[in-house]
This record gives C-alpha cells, structure tokens and sequence, in this order.
C-alpha cells in the first residue's frame, strides 16, 4: 500500500507545474493534500479528479487559503469532515476517509509564524488534538495521520536548528508536545521508522537558494499508529521535480486494505 502526501501551496498552482501527470505514475493507493487553496468551485476541472480515484476536499470558508484533501482509490466506508471544532473545521484542515479497519487522515496543523495570534490559534489545536489522538491510539484502529504538521522534532529535522530555536515550528513547546505524541504515547514517526540520514528535508523557504542549498524542514509526516510501524518497507522524499515549496512524502505499507 502506498500512501502520499504534499502540502501543494495551491493545488492549481501544483496543477500547472505538472503535479497531477506525475501522480498519474505513482500508483498510490491514497494522497493526501494540505493548501489547495480552492473552494469547489474552482475545482471543476477534470485534472482535479484524477482518473481512478474517489476525491473528497474540505475546503477553509476563506478564499485562497488552507483546504485539505484525499484521494483514494479504494470507496471508503466513511468519510469525516473537520475536527469537530467550528474556529478550526471553518479553515479546512481535517479530512478523514475509513478504509474498513484502517484510517487515512490529510491534517494541515496552523504555522503560528506570521504573528503571535497564530501561534496561540496554533498552541490552541494542539491542545484540544491531543486528547483526540491519545484517545484514537487505543481504539483498536489502524491509522497514518498524513500531512503538514509545521513542526520539526528533532535537530537532525532542520538544517539551522541553532537559529531557529525561537521561531514557530522549532520551540521547545512545539517539540515537546510531538515528544509527548512519539514516546508517551504508542505513536510513531513513519519516515523515522526506517530512514534515520540528515538532510532529509519536506520544505523549503523561497528565500535565498533554500532549494538549491538544502537548507530546509522536515515538517511533512505521516504519522501512524502502534501496528503499523513494522509495517513501514520505504520511505522517500521526493524531489527530482518541484510542484510546491514542500515536497512530496512517499511511503510503502506492507499493508492489505481489507
């Protein structure tokens, strides 16, 4: 089974960068999208769903701005729109599809990086996502949490992690609570799970040659519950083409949806 994700920036913009033939030959069983930056009407086109696929979006009341999506090729049993809280579901950030025993989430965690407000909004999600997620780690269910989660973990996540120590997506705050989530309770980092290199980068900043540089974070995860993590055979980033200013996460499940 295998399973991406891709924080598109706009997923018509990932459109024209040829995003969708690329997707056309990878044979994934499900895609998970962060910032299409579309409502549905501006979806209409046939590039937006993909031959093959059940496409589900949820996308923010605000215009141009965050909106999840998946793509499945498998029917689900369910499909769970928002997060269940109004200031949170009203910017388009949670979609899940039911695969029998196995759920798929595309989550868009906030960036708190433009101002102080957003870092509270950003504190405030984590803190009422949580108890969802220590309570979903006990119910018997397989899950991989696909998706933008704007948090480094570690050092080895982020190439300047000295001086970023004091910005949104590398406080001590931010790591602690991905701390509490990976070795307090029985959830685990996917790509982690088999791939321990340095370097090894989702998103890059537009300014300066980032991109050409490396210099970049591994905030791109696809999060997955305890019996899934000797399931994990690969994981990649890839990067030989670029449709946003992340990069698409792959990784192979042996795995058989039932």
């Amino acid at each position: 089974m295998r399973i991406i994700t891709i924080n598109t920036n706009g997923i018509r913009a990932a459109e024209r960068k040829g995003f969708f033939p690329w997707l056309a030959q990878q044979d994934a069983d499900v895609v998970c999208i962060q910032e299409t930056k579309a409502h549905p009407d501006q979806l209409t086109a046939d590039a937006f769903r993909p031959v093959g696929y059940y496409c589900y979006y949820h996308s923010a009341e605000k215009k141009g701005y965050s909106g999840v999506a998946v793509y499945t090729k498998h029917k689900p049993d369910k499909v769970i729109v928002g997060m269940g809280f109004d200031d949170i579901d009203s910017e388009g950030r949670y979609l899940e599809i039911q695969l029998g025993n196995l759920s798929v989430i595309s989550l868009y965690l906030p960036s708190g990086s433009s101002k102080e407000e957003r870092q509270a909004f950003k504190y405030s999600v984590m803190d009422r996502y949580m108890p969802i997620l220590q309570k979903s780690a006990h119910n018997e269910r397989d899950y991989i949490i696909c998706g933008d989660w704007n948090i480094a973990h570690k050092e080895i996540d982020l190439k300047n992690w000295k001086a970023n120590q004091k910005n949104s997506g590398f406080l001590p705050e931010e790591r602690a609570w991905l701390d509490q989530l990976f070795h307090k309770e029985p959830w685990s980092d996917g790509f982690r799970a088999i791939n321990q290199e340095a370097d090894q980068y989702t998103w890059w900043s537009n300014r300066g040659q980032a991109w050409a540089k490396n210099v970049g974070w591994r905030i791109d995860y696809q999060v997955i519950s305890e019996h899934l993590q000797e399931k994990v055979q690969s994981a990649s980033i890839y990067k030989e083409e670029r449709f946003s200013d992340h990069a698409p996460l792959i990784i192979d499940y042996d795995y058989a949806l039932k």
